[in-house]
């Protein structure tokens, strides 16, 4: 038996025992764990493994990010819900957190067109469940495999307005793309007034004050104000392969 053989054994143990290895009862990582908890590690594994599973068998795909807050009747979810089943019917997946709010909006507008609608979900104490719009789903206990996955799950990235989250996975985004850690993908922001602000900062403090950026750092994301916007600057910039 060579040295792939048995790492594939290993790997596919991993995740046959990842989820059944799991206690009832998991102690959060507040601090340095003394010992290393064999059923995190499996689990950890497990999640990669099955969530790369979840996202290749999409060849075209956004991502859309937003307020798991914004209600049904806000103009946001409406224009989220909009734009989803545009880029659903160009054959586009649209993947979301998988739960309320935008993330319901854009899987809503990619299952009413009929297109691959995809929930990426994380298990939070605070139970945040899948909404009922999703072709397919899958769940995670560890943000960081999450974060992972959603970062090569799509061709583009579109970010309505959000929390804490949504501006992680923002910052997250065009730090690797930054940082050439990862090819260099579309990424929108969806909402003049809600985004100028932090661009404002970002260009005012970040570049012109302290230099702590360049200025072509401010050229890795887009903003726009609608619908129509959004969608002729995904299908003019995006492409598979």
């Amino acid at each position: 038996m060579n040295a792939d053989d048995t790492t594939t054994e290993r790997l596919a143990k991993a995740v046959h025992e990842g989820p059944r290895s799991m206690p009832e009862e998991r102690p959060l990582l507040v601090c340095k764990p003394n010992k290393v908890e064999s059923w995190r590690i499996f689990k950890i594994m497990s999640e990669f493994v099955e969530g790369f599973d979840v996202i290749r068998r999409y060849s075209l795909a956004a991502s859309f990010f937003g307020s798991a807050r914004t209600a049904s009747d806000d103009p946001f979810f409406n224009q989220a819900s909009e734009l989803a089943g545009r880029l659903a019917k160009k054959g586009f997946a649209v993947i979301t957190g998988g739960s309320s709010g935008i993330m319901q909006a854009a899987n809503k507008g990619a299952y009413d067109a009929g297109g691959a609608s995809i929930g990426l979900n994380i298990n939070l104490p605070d139970v945040q469940g899948y909404n009922q719009y999703l072709t397919d789903r899958f769940l995670f206990d560890h943000f960081f495999v999450r974060k992972v996955m959603l970062t090569y799950a799509s061709e583009v990235y579109i970010y309505f307005p959000g929390g804490f989250g949504t501006l992680d996975e923002f910052f997250e985004i065009i730090t690797l793309i930054q940082t050439k850690k990862i090819r260099k993908v579309p990424i929108i922001l969806f909402g003049r007034e809600y985004w100028q602000p932090l661009l404002t900062l970002i260009e005012d403090e970040l570049f012109k004050k302290h230099a702590n950026i360049s200025e072509e750092d401010m050229s890795l994301y887009t903003l726009v104000d609608s619908v129509d916007e959004a969608y002729e600057y995904v299908i003019a910039n995006v492409s598979c392969g």
